[in-house]
């Protein structure tokens, strides 16, 4: 059974030669030059006569820049992903006025991601030999995994992460293979000692991959701090920081991703919380956990495949009290400390606070389903698209602090 066509990104490493090292580096130095330069200009421009500049009269600006003496440099690199980086300026202005985004910021040398994109005009790809413009040569990828048969990419993202490595990401079209329709509904519940509990009973632990290198990470860190800023042997440290970040960082993504498409593929409906995360993390006794547990990738990864494969994501609001509601009989304590794990109801009933809140979570979430009571707008998907996911509204009621399940 076929999907509808997707834009999918499809992610490699690969490892440039010198003179294409060198190339990228000058493109995207070119990029964060010309991004910072026409934030300004609009800053300027909005700041002292309340004018809103275009992509179009940013791209003029480029065109002028470039015939100067101080910025001839520009025309070394391809103009594509310059002219690229105004798209996303302006895109970026369009989420801010329409209250979706802040402010856009100025892009760091040290602490933005290094990236740069490419149209269709600015690369070649041919018997699966990928060739930027400016180059002479293919970059070097290592095919961890095959384009969609047929595929051609529409854009490439070259990026170099804070640990050194190069990356390609190219965007196709694609129509993923839906799995087979299963009448199986689940409710999940996020927290930090079991990532996720399942309204089955069902446990899975979190893997705490940022405690595993904990030691390594404080050792390395402790190391960069004693370094003489601007010497090399701060950026060797640098690196060793950012390389120890990046194997926890793969080792989340890689469970994640293995979670989350288990869950999709076994359910036809999945039911989650929406987690105020920006607000947990205030709590500096949990942030750390919090942070590791990454449930906001965890959403995102749901929301996306579930639009992929034909399942329902409803989310129910924050403000459910699911840890503090009864299943059995839907009475509702006053309070529920974070330190009680297992409790009994008045009716006599004994709960696991996890599986009592994923249980309750599935209820809210079947409830609006069959009577479709409630349900907020969605909020926008990856690639634009409106996708299933449906979110509980509670009846209006006295709001509690927000706080974790661990």
């Amino acid at each position: 059974m076929q999907a509808t066509r997707v834009k999918r990104a499809f992610k490699y490493r690969f490892y440039p030669t010198d003179a294409q090292a060198a190339e990228l580096s000058r493109t995207f130095g070119c990029v964060r030059k010309v991004y910072n330069m026409a934030l300004a200009a609009r800053t300027e421009a909005w700041a002292l006569r309340q004018e809103r500049i275009t992509y179009n009269q940013t791209s003029a600006m480029l065109t002028a820049w470039k015939k100067t003496e101080q910025l001839a440099f520009l025309t070394e690199v391809s103009s594509v992903p310059m002219q690229q980086c105004l798209r996303h300026l302006q895109g970026a202005f369009t989420n801010f006025f329409a209250k979706r985004a802040k402010y856009p910021r100025f892009k760091s040398k040290h602490k933005s991601r290094a990236s740069a994109e490419y149209t269709s005009s600015a690369f070649r790809f041919r018997d699966g030999e990928l060739t930027l413009a400016k180059m002479a040569e293919p970059l070097a990828i290592v095919w961890s995994r095959p384009l969609p048969e047929g595929a051609v990419p529409s854009t490439v993202t070259v990026s170099r992460d804070a640990a050194g490595r190069w990356f390609v990401s190219m965007l196709c079209d694609d129509r993923p293979t839906m799995p087979e329709p299963v009448n199986v509904v689940v409710g999940i519940d996020a927290g930090i000692t079991s990532l996720v509990t399942l309204s089955t009973g069902e446990k899975i632990a979190n893997p705490r991959h940022e405690r595993k290198d904990r030691e390594h990470l404080v050792k390395a860190q402790r190391e960069l701090s004693r370094k003489v800023k601007g010497s090399n042997n701060r950026a060797k440290a640098r690196i060793k920081v950012a390389k120890i970040h990046a194997r926890i960082a793969d080792r989340r993504s890689d469970f994640l991703h293995k979670l989350t498409t288990r869950l999709v593929r076994e359910n036809q409906t999945l039911v989650i919380e929406d987690l105020t995360v920006r607000n947990m993390v205030g709590n500096h006794t949990l942030a750390r956990a919090i942070s590791d547990a990454s449930w906001t990738e965890m959403r995102s990864m749901l929301e996306y495949k579930a639009d992929w494969y034909g399942r329902d994501l409803v989310v129910v609001d924050r403000w459910f009290p699911s840890s503090k509601l009864c299943s059995a009989c839907g009475s509702l304590r006053r309070k529920m400390p974070l330190n009680v794990r297992e409790w009994t109801c008045d009716c006599g009933a004994t709960h696991d606070r996890d599986v009592n809140a994923a249980i309750n979570i599935l209820a809210a979430g079947l409830a609006v389903t069959a009577c479709g009571d409630g349900v907020r707008p969605q909020r926008s998907t990856p690639g634009g698209r409106s996708s299933v996911k449906q979110e509980v509204v509670p009846p209006p009621r006295s709001r509690a602090a927000a706080q974790p399940r661990g």
